[in-house]
């Protein structure tokens, strides 16, 4: 298994790595904003990239903050008990994200070339909401526990890496 390593050959901290996966993330829903804008331009033959970016975006986005909940915020919680309230904050994002994406998806399942402009500016409206959300998240996320991951030493993450640390779909 490859193991991430910066320029110089040395490990990556498990911090950096996730601002990595957020940066991804970040590029991903700029895409996925670029497919509705596409579909909101009429082109129709943009559809299908619109579904399947969704699909596998809010797939990924979910495989991140299930990974998060239920592996990273549980080691940071037993290493670093005052980060406990950060992490519940965090752990209530990853639940409001998850509203968000639940009606994304139904959303953009139902938009096709007959889609009126009101349909396409409420799937807008959805996509603008979990981008706020999910950049405010990203941010409070990597002011407050980045340096607490970087700190780690966990080989088992090395060996095999963590969901919540992965960049593919």
């Amino acid at each position: 298994m490859e193991t991430p390593s910066s320029p110089n050959g040395r490990l990556t901290a498990f911090g950096n790595q996730l601002v990595q996966v957020h940066n991804w993330l970040r590029e991903e829903l700029a895409r996925l904003h670029d497919d509705l804008g596409s579909v909101a331009d009429g082109r129709a033959e943009r559809l299908r990239d619109l579904r399947a970016h969704c699909l596998t975006f809010c797939s990924a986005l979910t495989r991140h903050h299930t990974g998060e909940d239920g592996g990273a915020f549980l080691v940071l919680s037993e290493k670093y008990p005052e980060l406990r309230p950060v992490l519940e904050e965090l752990a209530h994002d990853h639940d409001v994200m998850t509203g968000i994406i639940e009606r994304l998806e139904e959303l953009v399942g139902g938009v096709g070339p007959a889609s009126s402009p009101a349909e396409i500016l409420h799937v807008q409206r959805e996509l603008d909401g979990l981008t706020a959300i999910m950049e405010t998240h990203f941010r409070y996320e990597e002011k407050r526990i980045v340096e607490a991951l970087n700190s780690l030493d966990m080989p088992e993450w090395r060996d095999m890496k963590p969901s919540f640390l992965l960049k593919t779909h």
